[in-house]
């Protein structure tokens, strides 16, 4: 077993109780502890380490409606192995629900305030540590940004993926039946029995969307005991995954492992490795940038380009490839891949995980996937080379934007501009037929400051696939992508259109070229032209509603750096 560092001043053998001691121990906090009687403690369990159980339980969504549970499986786990069990709750949204609505807005703003009310709670009530325990997709790194930022011993438990509806079907095949709908490819009946049967229980959607992506890359990071991305929601070794999280907390506030001790660049690398392995989400780096932002560890969009060039993708995962979540776990989860990939020498197996051994430690003793899958594929057999997250410069995007390219769509498009100025008008266009192919579709004004919130975009491009032009049409935005969407889409263009980024300077009608090859995306324009555009553009008239969301677009960063709110 590996020996861990000793995070910056972090609590050891007999100062396990270094931040709860402040709030139980002495005369003088009677009126703390008198509180504390309320709530269930006992004389013995002021001497204990105080274990926080972050949940993101709500029955607003599918996601996270079972968390309770996985809550009280963790607290259960923490007490056994000695400590004295704390449950908090926090928010959610469903990105699902929220989907083309005015309510998407609040989705990426959710992470933040999940990481803000973690903090809040954990450090407010001096918890020597915590499980935090996420389903739906900005929960998961809100959880990690705040175990970042505490450097409190924690551990994150996923709350597991959703069994497939009937036929296989999932969330994204009701967005993609909408489209079908519009084109005359199905009837309303149609879409109304795929609509009752795509959700059938808990659990997170289905495919390599955005929610398994981060719950893998947090496991490759090494901040949830092995596999806890590998599991449904609804089975018993999810269950067992959270009880063994809560004893696993008391023995890393015990030895004294932080997430400072964990969060190492070769850790950020392992996880983009694993997400390029299992064509992830493009919300991955997004999502990665922000969590390395609150670690204080180096990351920036172009360690993705480095990492991808010799990681290739093995997994045929939807969306766009053929399998669900369920059917990777089948199998063995994502422990086998990184098995894989160690191997392979595409990962540091040095690196320390919550479990108290390394990540190589972890995989020695795994198994390999069973002969004759087809879900994941060999080092000398990829479905692609290289990484399908494509980092792209150019005269559109100067700082970058995120390409979701598998390869199945083609490496290039060029074509004629159609300009948007909200996604609603945008999928509008679609659906009445005014999009045709050939078209690059330019949805503006999207991004985190000027959505604000920087929405995803799964009705635009579910209805693009369900009228069959996911070939035919590419779309680009200041704005994101569900993990969801697939086709020929570029998101997190930056700067984005509300602070005068090229973007907002594009016309009907001009020429872009995506090249996958050679990373970049130009409008066919001179630098002279688009300089007396910009000289002509003002910002958009209007500010967002007071609130949270006029607080987010006032603090929050550019796309290309995770568009975060803390400095």
């Amino acid at each position: 077993m590996s020996t861990p560092k000793k995070g910056a001043g972090g609590p050891t053998g007999s100062d396990e109780r270094r931040y709860s001691s402040v709030v139980v121990d002495g005369v003088a906090q009677a009126p703390s502890r008198a509180m504390l009687r309320a709530v269930g403690f006992t004389d013995a369990d002021f001497r204990k380490s105080q274990i926080g159980i972050a949940s993101t339980w709500s029955m607003v969504t599918p996601c996270n409606m079972h968390i309770d549970g996985l809550a009280k499986a963790a607290a259960a786990g923490a007490n056994g192995a000695g400590g004295k069990a704390v449950e908090f709750n926090t928010i959610t949204v469903s990105d699902g629900i929220s989907m083309g609505t005015p309510g998407m807005r609040y989705s990426l703003v959710s992470r933040e305030v999940i990481a803000d009310s973690i903090e809040t709670v954990v450090a407010a009530e001096g918890f020597d540590g915590f499980v935090a325990i996420g389903g739906c997709d900005k929960n998961m790194p809100g959880c990690v940004m705040a175990m970042a930022r505490l450097n409190r011993p924690s551990v994150f438990v996923y709350g597991g993926t959703i069994q497939p509806g009937a036929g296989r079907r999932d969330i994204v095949s009701v967005f993609e039946a909408v489209g079908a709908v519009a084109s005359g490819r199905m009837s309303e009946v149609q879409l109304l029995e795929v609509e009752r049967t795509a959700i059938p229980g808990p659990g997170s959607c289905g495919g390599m969307y955005t929610a398994n992506t981060m719950a893998s890359a947090i496991e490759a990071l090494g901040l949830s005991l092995p596999n806890s991305s590998g599991q449904e929601a609804v089975s018993g070794e999810k269950r067992d995954d959270a009880f063994r999280a809560g004893a696993a907390v008391v023995d890393l506030v015990k030895r004294g492992i932080r997430p400072s001790d964990i969060l190492s660049r070769e850790a950020f690398e392992n996880a983009i490795t694993v997400v390029i392995a299992l064509g992830g989400s493009t919300n991955a780096v997004l999502h990665l940038l922000a969590m390395a932002h609150e670690a204080g560890i180096p990351l920036a969009l172009d360690d993705f380009t480095r990492i991808g060039r010799r990681v290739p993708v093995l997994a045929d995962l939807r969306p766009s490839g053929k399998y669900t979540m369920s059917e990777l776990v089948a199998i063995g989860g994502v422990q086998p891949l990184i098995k894989l990939l160690l191997e392979g020498g595409l990962l540091h197996g040095q690196c320390l995980t919550v479990s108290g051994r390394t990540l190589a430690e972890n995989a020695a003793p795994v198994r390999p996937y069973p002969a004759g899958q087809t879900i994941v594929h060999g080092l000398d057999d990829p479905l692609k080379k290289d990484s399908h997250l494509v980092v792209l410069y150019g005269n559109i995007a100067p700082e970058g934007a995120v390409a979701k390219i598998s390869g199945k769509e083609g490496l290039r498009f060029e074509g004629r501009a159609r300009v948007f100025g909200s996604e609603e008008l945008a999928l509008a266009a679609i659906l009445d037929g005014t999009v045709v192919a050939g078209d690059v579709i330019v949805i503006r004004y999207e991004g985190p400051r000027g959505g604000p919130g920087m929405r995803e975009m799964l009705s635009p491009t579910g209805a693009i696939m369900g009228k069959g032009l996911g070939d035919k049409v590419a779309l680009i935005t200041d704005g994101r992508f569900s993990g969801g969407s697939h086709g020929f889409v570029v998101g997190h263009v930056s700067p984005e259109a509300a602070v005068g980024g090229p973007i907002a300077l594009l016309e009907d009608g001009d020429r872009i070229t995506i090249d996958a090859e050679s990373r970049t995306i130009e409008v066919d324009l001179p630098a002279a032209e688009l300089e007396r555009r910009r000289n002509r553009w003002s910002p958009a008239a209007g500010a967002p509603p007071p609130g949270v969301l006029s607080k987010y677009a006032q603090l929050v960063s550019s796309a290309s750096v995770g568009a975060v709110t803390t400095r």
